[in-house]
């Protein structure tokens, strides 16, 4: 019997607190924790919502390493794992930290990291830095280091904190949204910026079960690509490309629910929402329920793809599709549902994950039931 590849644990540190369940609580009510930000600030930050961390014990420049160890701390304690398995992978999502800090180490730990220290310490490691996408093809390279065994456990990992230098760089091309994100609505106007730490474990089903747990979520399929040339994350033909690779791939005809990389912008929703689009007609869905998390904890940049899984394995799990927080006057569609409250959907067998960035970087994640 094929031996698939599952998550055994997850951790999220995000604007709604530590832990996967409160991430789910607050994401399946339709709340938003985006706004004026309390300890962020800069230059370049004119109060808009933000999705800040607070009551965390992590201070200094260092949060994204606090960030991502808490998460992956987390992630290893839902695993059963009290410590790395020996041939473990550490893939780290985030900017690549420098050879050296030159004199610049208080920028260094603001804006680089993570790196492998704490409870991700002593396994071999590697950085993926794929823009927004990064934990998508992180989470697929692990995928291939446990099918080739060349790893018997994964642990992708990452995190995100508001910094003058990530917030200027959204800031000066005005992706930024004066209010809060608005994901899929007709009146959105860009995307508002979180801070957190996320991480998943990726280990062989029948290791798992070895250890006395029942993992329930197999990542079944997944298409990454670079597209060179495309300098943003728009085009609804590569997008509609990654969704059709990644099905082939899973080996199902289609998707239940599709969790979005939906960030709030104009450009940005339509393509991903023409996408999906084409892909159901094609595959003759109807009624496909999308939605995303950004308009409740805001665009975790290289590690969003940590929350937006969550949301995709718990959607699974309980077989209800969290709602897009911040919707109130949704794009028409034809073969897509966008819901603003909470949905109901018996029988879901599989979901996908879009992630995208810019830098023509696009992947797509189906996971399905055990």
């Amino acid at each position: 019997m094929h031996d698939d590849i599952v998550i055994s644990g997850i951790g999220l540190l995000t604007a709604f607190g530590r832990g996967t369940g409160a991430y789910w609580r607050g994401l399946v009510e339709g709340r938003s924790a985006l706004a004026p930000a309390r300890r962020f600030a800069a230059d370049c930050y004119r109060g808009e919502a933000v999705g800040e961390i607070s009551g965390f014990p992590a201070g200094g420049p260092a949060r994204k390493q606090a960030y991502t160890l808490a998460a992956a701390e987390d992630a290893l304690r839902a695993a059963g794992l009290g410590a790395l398995p020996d041939r473990s992978l550490v893939v780290l999502v985030g900017q690549s930290p420098l050879r050296g800090d030159g004199g610049l180490r208080e920028e260094q730990d603001e804006f680089m990291g993570p790196v492998p220290a704490g409870v991700l310490a002593g396994g071999h490691s590697v950085h993926i830095t794929q823009a927004c996408a990064s934990t998508v093809f992180a989470i697929s390279l692990g995928r291939d280091a446990l099918r080739s065994g060349a790893a018997t456990t994964v642990v992708v990992a990452g995190g995100t904190a508001l910094n003058r230098y990530e917030y200027a760089s959204m800031a000066v091309v005005r992706a930024i949204d004066r209010t809060a994100a608005r994901p899929f609505d007709t009146g959105r106007a860009g995307i508002s910026l979180g801070e957190g730490g996320g991480a998943i474990v990726l280990e062989h089903g029948s290791t798992a079960r070895a250890r006395g747990l029942a993992p329930d979520t197999v990542v079944a399929g997944a298409a990454c690509r670079v597209s060179a040339g495309k300098a943003v994350a728009s085009d609804a033909d590569v997008v509609a490309g990654c969704l059709r690779d990644a099905l082939d791939d899973a080996g199902v005809e289609h998707a239940d629910y599709v969790h979005a990389h939906a960030t709030g912008t104009p450009q940005g929703d339509a393509a991903e929402l023409r996408a999906i689009e084409e892909v159901s007609g094609r595959t003759g869905t109807a009624s496909l329920p999308v939605s995303s998390h950004k308009g409740a904890v805001g665009h975790l940049l290289h590690i969003s793809g940590v929350p937006a899984v969550a949301a995709a394995a718990m959607a699974l799990r309980t077989g209800v599709v969290p709602p897009t927080p911040g919707l109130s006057a949704p794009e028409e569609t034809r073969r897509v549902v966008l819901p603003r409250s909470a949905l109901p959907v018996p029988g879901m067998a599989a979901a996908v994950v879009n992630s995208f960035g810019f830098g023509g970087n696009n992947a797509s994640l189906v996971l399905r039931r055990s």
